[in-house]
């Protein structure tokens, strides 16, 4: 969520100075493209983010992340939007060589500690996209994180929602159908968040690739089937976290609203500018002024509360020049640190081969295709039909028999370890997909076996999440 903000409620004469300063600063930043400022590299770096809850000894959400996170006592663990999240940040990583092995190290000496500050608190810290023993009273402002840009934007979207109610209507196995007051459902979606830097020439390509690759990357990664004691979807933290953010703005090309969370518009045409350019029609919701305009600061924080599932971002190398990302948020949390650094390769290998294929790959699946596939992907997990290149297939046959290779052979090409990538794909992600358990699957397989026993369910997660094995090998 970004940096905090001195205050949380702002009058009218605040928006409009920010409007005024926001267009101003997405001149420069077109100036910025027009003069080719962004840091030019031959090789990718890629980075990532990792939200996370904290449950007590009855795998219930713990309250408690200032505590816990003063005593993990590392720069890379901070807070989130609740009392009973954090976030894990990576170090950044050159897309080459022992990168995933160097990874998973770095998360795995990371996650222990902060084991051990659980510890200390008699507290769990753990990894799943929803967690299946919350319930709604504890979604609640009380247990809203205590930094000020939280509240902030809890009463800036309600404001632009003119108090309207925020509705959340779920249908999967069952119904999700609830209206609330506050954005603290956003609380329980916790995702993997990958970034991957990339060059001003090649963005366009590369942004569209990770478009078209979400829909086939959630489904192998799904691990959200449970919310409020309810079967929704496999990953149901993509309906939740674009209902709990809905705010009125402007309608696409095809008449629909365009939310806050959102696949897309469409394909880009030329250049992550068109992105930018489109932050400037939705309504402004952390109106925080800013007396230093270098660095874009008011581009920055627009940008920072519209949350595409794949979100362009301008970062800052440590000289100060200005760089471009894509942040891919579709993949959930966990189900360990195996299962989360083979998505990561699962990513970064569809970004490289969609977006350096021959022919354009946004050029044989259209946009509606795309967000269809996403959609559909979302929902049913590996048994989704999508329609890929202007044919109808299941998506795990089409992980299976294209994907995967494509992803391996384009990492394998930029250089990465061979091991490394025979075990995240050979022994990690065929295995998950052949066998069709995902986190999601599991969690549901558990359920048919006993019922509705969501912390007994919970308990079992915990046990395993802990013994390390990627989550194809999890038995009931």
């Amino acid at each position: 969520m970004g940096e905090d903000i001195g205050k949380t409620v702002f009058g009218e004469s605040d928006y409009d100075a920010f409007r005024a300063r926001l267009r101003d600063e997405t001149k420069t930043l077109k100036n910025w493209f027009d003069d080719r400022r962004f840091d030019e590299a031959d090789r990718f770096t890629v980075g990532l983010e990792i939200e996370a809850w904290l449950v007590d000894e009855n795998c219930l959400p713990a309250p408690h992340a200032d505590e816990f996170i003063a005593t993990a006592n590392d720069e890379r663990v901070v807070p989130e939007l609740s009392k009973f999240n954090f976030e894990l940040n990576a170090d950044p990583q050159s897309l080459h060589g022992d990168c995933l092995g160097a990874t998973h190290r770095e998360i795995d000496a990371l996650w222990s500690r902060c084991k051990r500050a659980g510890d200390t608190l008699n507290l769990k810290p753990l990894t799943t996209g929803m967690l299946p023993t919350v319930r709604d009273e504890m979604l609640q402002p009380a247990w809203m994180a205590s930094a000020n840009r939280y509240a902030a934007l809890n009463n800036s979207l309600l404001r632009a929602r003119e108090s309207e109610p925020i509705h959340i209507c779920i249908e999967g196995e069952d119904r999700l159908d609830y209206r609330c007051d506050h954005i603290m459902l956003e609380a329980s979606c916790t995702s993997l968040q990958a970034h991957l830097k990339i060059n001003q020439d090649d963005a366009a390509r590369f942004y569209n690739a990770s478009t078209i690759a979400s829909a086939p990357l959630v489904a192998a990664s799904a691990n959200s089937p449970f919310l409020y004691g309810n079967s929704l979807w496999a990953e149901t933290r993509i309906p939740a976290f674009e209902q709990s953010t809905r705010v009125h703005g402007f309608r696409d090309r095809e008449g629909r609203d365009v939310l806050r969370v959102t696949l897309g518009t469409g394909y880009l045409r030329h250049s992550l500018l068109e992105l930018f350019l489109e932050n400037l029609s939705y309504p402004v919701l952390l109106p925080m002024l800013r007396d230093d305009t270098g660095d874009l600061p008011h581009v920055r924080l627009q940008n920072g509360t519209i949350w595409r599932w794949n979100r362009p971002i301008i970062g800052f190398d440590g000289d100060g020049n200005p760089h471009l990302r894509v942040e891919q948020r579709v993949m959930p949390s966990g189900p360990t640190v195996t299962d989360m650094v083979a998505n990561l390769a699962l990513y970064y290998g569809l970004a490289l081969a969609l977006g350096r294929a021959d022919t354009p790959p946004e050029i044989e699946t259209p946009f509606e295709d795309a967000r269809t596939n996403f959609y559909a992907c979302a929902q049913n997990g590996l048994a989704a039909r999508v329609r890929w290149a202007g044919r109808d297939t299941d998506v795990r046959a089409l992980l299976l028999d294209e994907l995967l290779p494509a992803a391996k052979a384009a990492l394998a090409a930029e250089g990465l370890d061979p091991a490394s990538l025979d075990h995240y794909f050979d022994d990690v992600l065929v295995e998950r997909i052949a066998s069709g358990q995902t986190g999601a699957e599991w969690q549901r397989r558990y359920y048919r076996a006993n019922g509705r026993n969501f912390q007994a369910l919970t308990e079992r997660y915990v046990e395993m999440q802990a013994s390390g094995e990627p989550v194809h090998q999890w038995q009931i």
